[in-house]
Formats: structure tokens, sequence, C-alpha cells
């Protein structure tokens, strides 16, 4: 039984995609400005990712998960280890950031013993029961189930200033030496809290006073990793090299599949006199393995990080320029992982929302009061699409005013 007329949301309802384009099921072609939350890295069926689904789909669909593994999830666990800076790395692999999210405190908990977590206001890491626990996007979200989550998190502010970064740290000592804390799980830059970048040296001094007190860091790299941000992993441009490191989002090409990698010393922990696991029945299915490791081919040899980074500084200048009409908005991020706060204006992200998909654009929103217009569009999406999206941004802006 499909969804009620009251329950279909007011808006498109996809048909088919291409590259950077929607259709929907009335013909409507839009630019993708979204890309599935930011998943679509290469943009719709890209044809490295397409030859990868077939070919595969030609020889095994699923294997004997961590028993008998296909040959495919071999080469992207050797292949993702790699991406962390330690020789010895290992990896596990999930179907979605929510599940890498989970096996990384999971992780945290074997190897330090302590429950504890820190976490980030405004931060949101998925909506499993581990990392609902440490979501600090909406109290909402985490309320009705309040009783069966973990009691040890704490939260502390996500900086955008060196001055709120100076409380912030404050607040994280103090926390790491009363507290039994095990993680201090972070985003490098906060995704759905409205795409804030903090002060470069935010993530690197969380990292030093981590280790210090004997916790891990755990970043969440799901939406800054892999070029979103203009680099493999944002974590690692700036200097910082994480205890483990969770990845999901475009990993797939449009599959699900996440990963978590980690120091081996770290996730040396799991192995233990009495077996204990993180899997599932789907992990490491072959299609997702598959379309992963064509994923990260087209990455690398196209150079598609640092392309991003400099597409992405050029359209955030091009982006002011178009809103300087209205000095309270700013625009901020890195690579195509973009966020335009639209300040205190009637209606928020939803009604610029509404007026881009009149004209022909997808976005998402984003921050605690949805006051953020997202934009994470293809990796891949042409410059002159970017262009002539910032004038519809503006225009749907006085629109929507």
């Amino acid at each position: 039984m499909g969804p009620l007329p009251s329950q279909v949301p007011s808006g498109i309802v996809y048909a088919s995609a291409l590259g950077s384009n929607v259709t929907d099921v009335d013909g409507n072609r839009y630019v993708d400005l979204a890309a599935g939350f930011g998943a679509q890295l290469l943009g719709h069926r890209h044809p490295s990712v397409q030859r990868a689904l077939v070919l595969e789909g030609e020889r095994l669909h699923q294997a004997l998960g961590d028993m008998y593994p296909s040959d495919a999830k071999v080469s992207l666990v050797e292949r993702l280890s790699r991406l962390h800076p330690d020789p010895d790395a290992r990896v596990i692999l999930a179907q979605s950031g929510s599940d890498a999210v989970t096996a990384a405190l999971k992780t945290a908990a074997l190897a330090t013993g302590r429950p504890g977590v820190l976490a980030f206001s405004g931060a949101y890491h998925g909506l499993g029961y581990a990392p609902l626990a440490a979501c600090g996007l909406r109290a909402s979200y985490r309320e009705p189930f309040a009783s069966q989550l973990n009691q040890h998190v704490v939260f502390a502010p996500y900086p955008a200033t060196l001055e709120a970064q100076a409380e912030t740290l404050a607040l994280a000592r103090d926390a790491l030496s009363t507290r039994a804390i095990g993680a201090v799980l972070v985003e490098p830059i906060l995704g759905r809290g409205g795409v804030i970048v903090p002060p470069p040296s935010f993530v690197g001094e969380l990292a030093t006073l981590a280790t210090s007190h004997g916790a891990l860091l755990v970043a969440d790299e799901i939406w800054t990793g892999l070029g979103r941000a203009g680099s493999m992993l944002r974590s690692l441009a700036l200097g910082v090299e994480p205890d483990l490191v969770c990845l999901g989002k475009g990993l797939g090409g449009a599959l699900p599949i996440s990963a978590v990698l980690g120091r081996g010393v770290v996730m040396q922990a799991w192995r233990r006199a009495e077996e204990v696991v993180h899997t599932s029945t789907y992990t490491g299915a072959p299609l997702a393995c598959a379309t992963a490791l064509a994923t990260l081919d087209v990455l690398e040899r196209e150079a598609i990080p640092a392309r991003a980074a400099e597409l992405g500084e050029r359209w955030k200048r091009e982006l002011a320029t178009a809103l300087a009409f209205a000095p309270d908005i700013s625009v901020r991020g890195a690579g195509l992982m973009i966020g335009i706060d639209l300040a205190s204006r009637s209606g928020g992200a939803r009604a610029v929302l509404r007026a881009l998909l009149g004209r022909g654009y997808l976005a998402t929103s984003g921050g605690g009061g949805r006051e953020v217009l997202v934009l994470t569009p293809p990796l891949t999406i042409s410059e002159a699409l970017l262009s002539s999206a910032s004038s519809a941004i503006a225009d749907a802006i006085r629109a929507a005013s």
C-alpha cells in the first residue's frame, strides 16, 4: 500500500534523473542543487557507476557477509584502508551513515572502556539509536526515545568563531576531565546544522584534547568526505589524523553503503575472547561495493575533490555578489558544500525552496530553525549551471522575502 494523498509532501515526485538534472512525473526538469542530500557525488547515473553496476549485476548479487565475502568487498576494504594515514588501518563496512557512526561509537567503547560521548549542538549523525543520542540538531528528535538512549552524552556548542572556539574547548576540556568520555564525535563542517565552518584550528585542538584525556576522535565525514568539501577527507586537509573516520552518502554512487576507517591499534579492540561483531546481512553487498570502487576510481582519476575546491570557491564569490542586495545574508562553506544563511527572513529557507522549485531548481535546508539554504550539487556539475543558479537563487530570495 502506498502513501495516502495527505502523506505525500508538497512539491514534486521524481521520475528519472541524469547527471545534474531531475525529471518529475509530470515531465518537468530541474537542476539538482541537492544531489540526494549531497550523496550523488558524481551526479545521477554516472557512466562509470552504471557500468560497474551492470557488470557486477551479471556476476553476483549477494555473497555470505563476513563469512564468505565477495571479491568486490575485499577490494573495497583494501582500497578504503589506504585513505587513512595509518598504514595498519582497518575498515568496517556498514549500510548507512547512521550505521557507520554506530560502528564507530561501538569501537570507541571497546577500545577505551568508556561509555561517554562528547558531541556538539547542531550536529546530525543519523537517527539510529547510537547516533540519535548524540544528535544536537533538534532535541525533539531525541526526546520521545530519551529513556532508551545513551545517558552519557555531553553536548558542547559548535563554534563558528575563534571566540566561540575558546569557550567550546574549555567546556570540552572540562567534560573530558570529569566524565568517562570515550569518543569525541565531530563533523569537520557542521552539515545539516547549517553548513557552519569552524575556525581552521578547531578540529586539531579538539583532537589534541581527546588524545590527552584518553578519548578517541571520531570524524564524521559522511558529508564532508570524498570530495564534497574539496578534499578526500576534510580532517586530513586540516592536518588532523582522526582515530576513526565515518564515510557514507556518496560512497556507493547512489547505492547504500558506508564505512568506518580506523587506526589498526584501535580496531584491534574488536578481537576479544568472546565474539563481538558489527554486521548485517547486506553489509558489503557486491553491487554496492562495485559501485563504491567505481566512485573512488572517478574521484581520483578525474581529480574531482580539487575541482570541487576550486569551483566551490568561485561559486561562493559569485553567490555573494548576486546577494549583495541583502547584506544580512551570508554565504559560507567549503568545496561544493555551501550554506546561505538567510538570517531572520520570514519563512526562512522553506519559502526560498518553494520559490526555487518554481524556477526549476532543487535544494535543501539546514540549521536548527531551517534558516539556511543548503547547496550540495553533484561535484561534476558544469560551471555554467552554477552561474545560472546564482541569479535564480537571488531571485528566489527576493520573491520569498
